[in-house]
């Protein structure tokens, strides 16, 4: 009797073990773990087993899609490449896009494929693409992880499905999720699109159900294996608050959905409604690494950043003031005081002389003090300017007075001839100047010029700022400048794309 109990016994237990194995995946409980993150800070608001290593399962393409546009962004890969597709890519279990080997396709499309419909033949031809191979790819996924700081990850493929050693965590999930968030701002909004055209065909978004159900939700990303449950990394915004969610080990996509708002809904209550925005800190690039076998990726194109600024010459020192040669002055001297006498004569022929000599006029007196102090020599000490040296004769009304040039004056030939004080010009040929623009108000043009003036001081250094009307509105210019200064200044501005035209005498 106690062995035929004990042969019972025996086969109902092995029964129920049968049944237990035909138990519907939905059915059958995986470790549960859970996290809620403040994006804004990287605050943890509420945890549940979240370091306790896990199967990711298509949580993974995550971090297949980040590598994908760090690839695309620092020029290994571009979005237009044609990617030649595997038997092995071609092979992958669904969910997948259907490739066939020896297929090309677009890169843009396979990332629509992963992020969206989760095709496992989409991951695994990207991470082929980029680093050659899917084991390569793999470690360099660990790599990223690694400057990430997810600690507790290991990737052992490109889409997720169940391998040895293929594990991670809630926090760690949270993290990449914020990295894509914030790092490929770019192309976030891949995951909150419904649907997508996938080169080959229309494909559906896994997570089309809580992005439709709950308010501000815009991704991120689902995953299902036996091994892991049913996973979900969400993210949510309202207001200037976003929340991200993690699941590992949901029961159903139902159950999953309705415990992902409650956390979600948590996160909000629990955050602040204003928070300074941290965003987190670029990883250190872990693409192709030389040191690591099978780690050369393939390079696609080369992007290089400029080092050096090619920045115009600084300008010369100015030059002092030459004076002009003494056979020139001599002549300029003589054309001058020939035109006076010329101009005396006719004068005095048209109306005869005053009876009286008047009082001497104030131009009369600074003249005399000037001739006075040029005709001094230089070794000697220079007289002291007389109160009056000459007593011009009275100008009519509406002659045109004489402004000429010259040197130290000659001895006088006539006692009337009425004496001229000059100097030599020390503008230094600072008859150029620059425009940069035509305003409709003179406030505009000042403005730009003040503008201009603050953004190139080195070069503008002395020049005077003019505004001009003309037909056509206010032309803002700085002038005093000589040629070389002009020229320079314009290509100083240029260079900043300010515009600049340099003119000079008419």
């Amino acid at each position: 009797m106690r062995l035929g109990q004990c042969v019972r016994y025996f086969l109902f237990f092995a029964l129920l073990v049968v049944l237990g194995a035909g138990t519907p995946d939905s059915a059958r409980a995986a470790p549960y773990a859970a996290i809620v993150m403040d994006a804004r800070t990287g605050e943890v608001l509420h945890s549940r087993n979240a370091d306790t290593r896990l199967h990711p399962a298509s949580l993974t393409k995550m971090m297949t899609l980040y590598i994908a546009f760090q690839a695309i962004e620092r020029g290994e890969i571009s979005l237009d490449t044609m990617v030649r597709i595997s038997k092995k890519a071609a092979s992958e279990p669904p969910s997948k896009l259907g490739l066939k080997p020896g297929q090309r396709i677009k890169l843009r499309y396979l990332i629509r494929a992963a992020a969206i419909k989760s095709a496992n033949d989409a991951a695994t031809a990207i991470g082929e693409a980029i680093s050659g191979s899917e084991a390569a790819f793999a470690r360099r996924m660990n790599r990223t992880a690694k400057a990430l700081g997810m600690t507790r990850t290991t990737f052992r493929n490109a889409n997720g499905l169940t391998e040895r050693g293929h594990l991670s965590t809630a926090r760690d999930m949270a993290i990449l999720g914020r990295h894509l968030l914030y790092d490929f701002p770019e192309y976030y909004n891949l995951f909150s699109r419904r649907t997508a055209d996938a080169g080959i065909r229309r494909v559906a978004n896994t997570n089309r159900k809580f992005l439709a159900a709950y308010k501000g939700a815009d991704g991120i990303k689902t995953g299902y294996t036996r091994a892991a449950g049913f996973n979900l990394v969400a993210s949510a915004e309202r207001g200037k608050v976003r929340i991200i969610g993690v699941i590992f080990g949901g029961r159903s996509t139902a159950s999953r959905n309705a415990r992902m708002a409650e956390l979600l809904d948590m996160g909000f209550r629990r955050a602040p409604r204003s928070a300074p925005l941290r965003k987190p800190a670029p990883p250190v690039y872990a693409g192709a690494s030389p040191s690591v076998p099978g780690g050369a990726g393939k390079t696609i194109r080369i992007v290089t950043a400029v080092k050096k600024s090619l920045r115009p010459l600084p300008r010369p020192a100015r030059e002092p003031v030459q004076e002009p040669p003494k056979e020139l002055l001599l002549a300029m001297q003589d054309d001058i005081r020939n035109a006076i006498l010329e101009a005396q004569v006719e004068t005095m022929a048209e109306k005869p002389p005053a009876p009286e000599a008047p009082a001497a006029s104030a131009d009369a007196q600074a003249i005399g003090e000037a001739v006075a102090v040029a005709a001094a020599p230089a070794h000697q000490e220079r007289p002291k300017p007389a109160a009056a040296v000459i007593a011009p004769r009275p100008r009519p009304a509406g002659e045109a007075k004489i402004v000429l040039a010259s040197i130290a004056p000659e001895p006088r030939m006539f006692d009337d001839e009425p004496e001229v004080v000059t100097r030599i010009s020390t503008s230094g040929g600072r008859l150029w100047g620059i425009s940069v623009g035509r305003y409709d108000s003179r406030y505009k043009a000042e403005r730009v010029l003040l503008k201009t003036a603050l953004a190139e001081m080195s070069t503008l250094d002395g020049a005077l700022r003019k505004v001009v009307k003309g037909r056509q509105g206010y032309e803002a210019n700085f002038v005093g400048m000589n040629r070389e200064m002009a020229e320079m200044a314009c290509r100083r501005l240029q260079a900043r794309n300010i515009a600049c035209t340099p003119f000079g005498p008419s």
